[in-house]
């Protein structure tokens, strides 16, 4: 079927809507946070809280100090990991807190 040059999917059109508002970035760091379990697991998880980017940086308040420490030489792994989920780089860290 031919298309008239006016005519869009609405994938298509929800797309254009998202560049033209620049809001590609907010959604994908929204799908970074919804992830983290994914990539985690549940027993991480349930021990991470007040997950939040800024500046490119995900920050994660964990409520263990030997996590916290384990997660932490897993760091490049996770983001790579968190990355490869939305399959765009949103973040280059993450700060455990």
């Amino acid at each position: 079927m031919f298309k008239k040059s006016n005519e869009f999917t609405l994938k298509e059109a929800i797309e254009q809507l998202l560049n033209a508002y620049k809001m590609n970035a907010k959604i994908n760091e929204t799908r970074i946070i919804q992830a983290w379990e994914q990539v985690c697991g549940a027993m991480i998880s349930r021990h991470t809280e007040n997950l939040y980017i800024k500046n490119r940086i995900l920050f994660v308040k964990v409520d263990s100090p030997a996590l916290r420490n384990e997660l932490s030489y897993a760091k490049t792994k996770l983001v790579n990991a968190l990355n490869g989920s939305v399959k765009e780089d949103v973040i280059i860290d993450i700060v455990f807190l």
